[in-house]
């Protein structure tokens, strides 16, 4: 059975009944739209996103300042508070909203828990602005909160063989670890399914918390934490931390007449160097070990700030 159209019965006179496609859709169809206070309107009760603020939301709070509020949100009157409303979807043109000091431009409609997190699955993964990580948390909790199986696939526009893979990373990684991560945009469906299967070694869970607890992981982008995780329980590693991915592991000086290879297991990182002035090279780098490591120390500094 077609899951229910979560945009029929909108507030206003509405042409025909179609499938949730978006706010821009909504206005198309004749659906009213009104100023509503933010402090009026609560967020879903199911969350969606890892990070509430970073550079895209920037760009939308100063988008909204200087143009308006191009796309409505959607909310629903509020299930247990009188009075309030409940957002569906546009959570964070709401917070623009409420940073700005605006009124923030919404369609108001009556939604029941189903129809509210299609809605508000929908919308997003028409964005395309979740990441595969997001969305997979997305689907976990609703699948806790006791929705079931065609609600989750109507929700993220997605097959069943789908949602069960999402399903199977959300079951192996513990859930503080993915949150550890963070959003990782540029790591797809995959290789989070590669590394969820990392997870069904014995103690594993354990050394991925003793890994996404150090500096140099807090310290990192997702996506680079993503890989640091990866490379540090790809290989054995007693120390628990984390092996930081080489930019080379093969290094050829540009006249050729030097090599090197590095290796790095988190314990120790060694080069070893291979030219006819091996030697001498060799002594010229201990010999500016202490300023390599001023310069390090100041790149890591910089980076932290």
């Amino acid at each position: 059975m077609a899951p229910k159209n979560p945009f029929s019965g909108l507030v206003g006179s509405v042409r025909k009944p179609t499938v949730a496609s978006g706010a821009e859709d909504m206005i198309e169809e004749g659906a009213t739209v009104i100023d509503l206070d933010p402090a009026l309107i609560d967020n879903s009760f199911v969350t969606d996103r890892l990070v509430e603020v970073d550079e895209q939301f920037r760009e939308l709070v100063e988008a909204i300042r200087v143009r308006g509020q191009d796309s409505p949100i959607l909310v629903r009157p509020h299930p247990t508070r009188e009075g309030r409303y409940q957002i569906a979807f546009g959570h964070r043109r709401a917070r623009a909203a409420r940073e700005l000091g605006r009124p923030v431009r919404a369609v108001v409609k009556k939604l029941d828990d189903r129809d509210h997190v299609i809605a508000q699955g929908q919308e997003n993964s028409a964005r395309a602005d979740l990441s595969f990580i997001e969305r997979t948390m997305f689907a976990d909790k609703l699948d806790k909160l006791g929705f079931d199986r065609e609600t989750i696939m109507a929700a993220l526009s997605a097959e069943k063989t789908t949602v069960s893979k999402m399903l199977s990373v959300t079951k192996r990684i513990p859930a503080d670890v993915l949150t550890a991560i963070g959003a990782a945009r540029a790591i797809g469906r995959d290789r989070w399914h590669d590394l969820s299967v990392t997870f069904e070694t014995e103690n594993v869970d354990d050394r991925a918390a003793r890994i996404v607890a150090t500096p140099e992981f807090e310290a990192a982008e997702p996506d680079r934490r993503f890989d640091m995780l990866v490379a540090s329980l790809g290989r054995a590693n007693p120390t628990g931390r984390p092996v930081m991915p080489l930019p080379v592991e093969h290094w050829r000086s540009y006249d050729g007449e030097a090599r090197a290879k590095i290796k790095n297991d988190g314990a120790q990182c060694t080069i070893t160097l291979r030219a006819e002035q091996a030697s001498a090279f060799g002594v010229y780098l201990a010999s500016n070990l202490d300023g390599l490591y001023q310069a390090f120390e100041k790149a890591q500094r910089s980076r932290k700030a």
